[in-house]
């Protein structure tokens, strides 16, 4: 069994890799700089671009099953995949495709349901991580968050479920023409998720919640345009139901419960100090 694993180094995929190259599992990982690539022992790191798919035509000999991205999360370098990758997978042999979402289908999506492929499709809620994103700086520097909408909740999952997901389905299979949303086991709001933050860590961190106009004066600044700052104050004010909806998928799938917002914080806490 080999098993291509596209942003390997990225959020969900690098706990993919490490969790396949604890299963045994032969490892190629897809990274456009293979050279500097930090990968664990016994992964393999490949060259490929996913917006090229005949990028990765050579390494796809040999692959049975494909951790696969649909596009990137940087709102400021986006792109997508290539959906020309899923022929050249059947073309491949390539058993499997486990599919990692983004927020709606497209054309990628549409090219692996009607593939001879045995895909699942997984579509986490927020991921744990983003609190490093979002509060890290703030916490560290001055031992606040700021955020809008506190009293809003989230059923946050930590990334090591979602590939932990992923890795069921390519190794065991069993999961074919599924499409799983995934949350973690509590849904929390922003204030209570920043108490669980300051509990771990024995900081005093505080709450401060932005007004509306304050929210989006900052996400000006920080340079979103006025569609995704709608977009923004949409999610705080009317956020979709599975958002904040807790489901025992990751359980069901991987056959151990999700991981808790306080197990995050507490395999991450040196960094808030």
């Amino acid at each position: 069994m080999t098993i291509l694993v596209t942003g390997a180094t990225g959020t969900i995929g690098r706990h993919v890799v490490e969790q396949l190259v604890k299963k045994g599992v032969r490892v190629k990982a897809v990274t456009r700089n293979p050279e500097t690539a930090q990968l664990p022992e016994g992964a393999e790191a490949v060259a490929g671009d996913l917006t090229k798919a005949d990028t990765l035509r050579e390494v796809l000999t040999g692959v049975t099953g494909i951790h696969l991205i649909a596009s990137s999360y940087d709102s400021y370098m986006p792109w997508n995949t290539d959906p020309a990758l899923i022929r050249l997978a059947e073309e491949a042999g390539v058993q499997r495709v486990s599919l990692l979402m983004s927020y709606e289908e497209g054309p990628l999506e549409e090219a692996l349901k009607a593939s001879s492929l045995e895909w699942t499709m997984l579509m986490p809620v927020e991921f744990m991580s983003n609190a490093l994103i979002d509060w890290q700086p703030s916490i560290q520097a001055e031992g606040v968050v700021r955020e809008p909408f506190g009293s809003v909740r989230s059923a946050r999952i930590h990334e090591g479920d979602i590939a932990a997901v992923s890795v069921a389905a390519l190794v065991n299979g069993g999961h074919h023409s599924q499409s799983y949303y995934l949350t973690g086991p509590e849904a929390l709001s922003r204030i209570e998720a920043v108490k669980v933050i300051a509990e771990a860590t024995g900081k005093d961190i505080r709450f401060e919640e932005l007004s509306e106009e304050e929210a989006r004066q900052r996400w000006s600044e920080q340079g979103y345009d006025e569609e995704s700052i709608a977009f923004f104050v949409q999610m705080g004010k009317n956020p979709p139901e599975i958002g904040y909806t807790v489901l025992p998928t990751v359980e069901q799938v991987t056959g151990k419960p999700a991981r808790t917002f306080a197990e995050w914080v507490l395999d991450h806490k040196d960094r808030f100090i």
